[in-house]
């Protein structure tokens, strides 16, 4: 691993599969999760994940098909 970032709270490294490491230099424990996440977010090494905008083709199909039994059934007589 190579060392990426060092500040007086924690240590970043970088792994050869291009993955980030924290570890905590008070208890010199790795950091992992949520925690993790939050500061290599604040560092500026990785960019949040983006929201994906609903496919106006599946909410069009999804109304009609509400149309579709809203409606009653003619009975032949």
């Amino acid at each position: 691993m190579e060392q990426v970032k060092k500040t007086d709270t924690h240590r970043i490294y970088k792994k050869r599969s291009g993955r980030h490491a924290v570890k905590d230099m008070k208890t010199k424990k790795w950091v992992n999760g949520d925690d993790k996440a939050a500061i290599l977010l604040a560092e500026g090494l990785i960019e949040p994940p983006k929201q994906k905008a609903p496919e106006p083709a599946a909410e069009a199909d999804a109304a009609s098909a509400d149309d579709a039994t809203e409606q009653p059934a003619e009975e032949s007589s």
